[in-house]
């Protein structure tokens, strides 16, 4: 939303990074997050998804991101790297698992036909 209120963009950023997290459990997606908890590359995996995930909705909604860094994304960028200089498709993999997050809560959306009938 291109002039949205100060803070709202922010919210929904945050909020659509939730959501693609909840993508993920075993009954919706089943991404493994066995290992979330355990392990900081696959913790800074699911975080690059979500974020990656956060970015194709807010694009999908029209809502230009605020340009001011956010906090939240300092305690990412390190573990980010990481997986990023030592696997080179770790981009590509996120990217996907991010776009089927989208289609995922597209799915859930009822169609046009049944809006309008409402």
């Amino acid at each position: 939303m291109p002039g949205c209120l100060p803070g709202r963009c922010f919210l929904v950023a945050v909020l659509s990074h939730e959501i693609t997290h909840w993508t993920g459990a075993s009954r919706r997606l089943d991404r493994d997050l066995s290992r979330y908890a355990k392990d900081r590359s696959e913790r800074a995996r699911e975080e690059l998804i979500a974020e990656l995930g956060s970015a194709f909705v807010c694009a999908d909604l029209g809502i230009v991101p605020e340009l001011d860094p956010r906090p939240d994304h300092a305690c990412y960028l390190d573990g980010w790297l990481k997986v990023l200089g030592n696997d080179k498709r770790a981009i590509f993999s996120a990217a996907a698992h991010a776009q089927r997050a989208l289609d995922y809560l597209h799915s859930l959306q009822p169609e046009l036909d049944e809006v309008e009938a409402a």
